[in-house]
């Protein structure tokens, strides 16, 4: 098969397509894949795809839409970026996530943003997503946000740009970790070509940063647990994903108690001190002694344990006025005010409508215009002028001039694309990037790869599954160098091996398993293990993940 008969439905020429260049000659970044996919062909490119499809069905990896669960669309054609680019994001999302860290820190003790003029104090009186009952507090090791989400956009300039941060619960890394492992097996010939960063180590990562934001523990282990608001979650499954590749606990709110400013677990061999909760639950529903005394989701107490310094809840209550979309706004300016640094990403151009000039500008460019709620998620609420009613716009205008403090605007940003499979073939579709980082304390690590999300139908630009989005494998280039062979270092058939910290995908090893580390296959057992939860929530296997439910995939403007 020629080059050609695989990509001939996609377009070139407009110059936000990722692969191909405008005059439709293949960009360096992509060669290496675009030549080992054509050389499949259409029909064996299209019938691997079908078993990379149907491996999703039948681990159960599904997302809820329109009220019917669906397997979550994975498409398979990889979104690759090159290194140097590469640097460059993960040094800009590390730095966001220390400047907000700064923020929210100052924000719930001294607020020095506010009295030295950074931030109108507005921004804070006004926002529903503040809690009062933790002012004054600082977690043991000084993070409140230990897993993140910054969401990226590519422009028409091949930039790329923040469009909101996501410091409260940040969902969809698990599909990072099992589009990875799909491909690995579906594909595995591909990732011969080019040495891919691994992505498996997010769990132990993801432990290590739990683990050091435990208060003393007088020289034990800490104890972790997933807490999850259960089974019929949308994102259950990723819930559990994370539980099992830790090797922690998934609990549900019945499995704890408060005793004496404490978070205990209940196990057969009776209560065992909780020393870290990753929470997957929304903050209102933790603990009814604070939030809503209707609430079954959450543990009475569980704020007093906090507040004792007895108990780390990740991420901080209270962190949602962090990736209010006002607060986005002035992210660049609490850039240089704590780290006294130039943002390395820059924002998308934003229109506050609570400054009258700015709403009088939008309101009479509404139609030309993207228009988004402060608080919304899910792509919910969002309204795109150029595709809008006049009845449409209408309502919005009404909504704004009532209150302009709960919207911002933004001008439609084109967004990058990327050949994605559809019916009739690979054709352009619009993407956009969602990197992870951790913070331990000690550091801030970005996962080189992060979910790209794909609009799979024509013209869409947002992204999220709701409106019919799926996913894209995101690969990252090594920096690669040319070396004498390293056992373990993942060689590439040019001659190259990715530097020693830079650990890459090998799926022809034959011990190659896609997971770093998984609790299951370690040679030394860990000092204390878990007991088992009187509930007896499962731990799931791989033979077990086709009862769990997925969702919660989180759009342009998902937490």
């Amino acid at each position: 098969m020629s080059a050609s008969s695989l990509f001939r439905r996609v377009e070139t020429g407009s110059g936000c397509d990722e692969m191909f260049a405008p005059d439709g000659s293949v960009r360096s970044t992509y060669a290496a894949l675009h030549d080992a996919l054509a050389g499949l062909g259409p029909e064996e490119f299209r019938a691997r795809s079908e078993s990379l499809a149907h491996s999703y069905l039948d681990q159960g990896i599904t997302f809820d839409y329109a009220g019917e669960e669906r397997p979550f669309p994975i498409d398979a054609i990889p979104r690759v970026i090159a290194a140097d680019e590469w640097s460059g994001v993960s040094r800009g999302v590390a730095q966001r996530v220390r400047a907000l860290e700064h923020f929210l820190d100052d924000l719930y003790t001294d607020q020095r943003v506010i009295a030295d003029g950074v931030i109108p104090v507005e921004l804070v009186s006004s926002s529903s997503s503040l809690v009062e009952v933790m002012r004054g507090y600082r977690p043991p090791n000084g993070v409140r946000i230990h897993i993140s989400g910054i969401d990226l956009v590519r422009d028409g300039d091949g930039e790329f740009r923040v469009l909101e941060d996501n410091v409260r619960t940040p969902s969809g890394v698990s599909y990072v970790l099992s589009n990875r492992r799909a491909m690995a097996q579906t594909f595995p010939e591909l990732f011969a070509h080019r040495p891919v960063r691994r992505v498996g180590e997010y769990p132990g990562r993801l432990l290590s940063a739990l683990q050091a934001a435990a208060p003393d523990t007088a020289g034990e282990e800490p104890t972790v647990v997933v807490l999850t608001p259960g089974r019929y979650n949308s994102a259950y499954f990723e819930h559990s994903l994370l539980a099992r590749t830790m090797g922690i606990d998934l609990v549900e709110a019945d499995d704890l108690v408060a005793r004496n400013e404490r978070i205990y677990m209940r196990t057969t061999a009776g209560l065992r001190r909780v020393d870290v909760i990753y929470k997957r639950t929304d903050d209102d529903f933790l603990d009814p002694e604070v939030f809503r005394p209707d609430s079954v989701l959450g543990v009475p107490g569980l704020v007093r344990a906090i507040l004792a310094g007895n108990v780390v809840v990740s991420n901080a209550l209270g962190n949602g006025i962090g990736d209010d979309k006002l607060t986005y706004t002035y992210v660049p300016a609490l850039i240089r005010y704590y780290l006294g640094q130039d943002p390395i990403l820059p924002n998308v151009d934003t229109w506050r409508l609570e400054e009258p000039d700015s709403l009088v500008e939008v309101l009479d460019r509404l139609d030309e215009l993207v228009v988004k709620p402060v608080d919304g998620s899910g792509g919910k609420g969002i309204v795109i002028g150029p595709a809008a009613t006049r009845e449409e716009l209408d309502a919005l205008r009404e909504r704004l001039l009532t209150d302009p403090r709960g919207w911002i605007a933004q001008p439609v940003v084109q967004l990058s694309t990327i050949p994605t499979l559809v019916d009739e073939g690979p054709e352009a579709r619009h993407v956009d990037l969602r990197p992870f980082a951790l913070n331990s304390g000690d550091e801030v690590w970005v996962l080189p790869g992060g979910l790209t999300r794909v609009a799979l139908p024509r013209g869409e630009m947002i992204v999220n599954s709701s409106r019919g989005g799926g996913s894209k494998d995101t690969w990252v280039l090594a920096a690669a160098r040319a070396a004498a062979a390293v056992p373990g270092s993942g060689r590439a058939p040019d001659g190259t091996v990715a530097p020693p910290d830079e650990r890459i995908e090998d799926p022809l090893d034959e011990d190659y398993d896609g997971f770093d580390d998984l609790p299951e296959e370690r040679t030394e057992l860990p000092a204390q293990q878990p007991d088992p939860v009187t509930s007896a929530i499962p731990m799931l296997d791989h033979d077990d993940l086709d009862d769990a439910e997925e969702g919660d995939h989180d759009a342009q403007s998902d937490r």
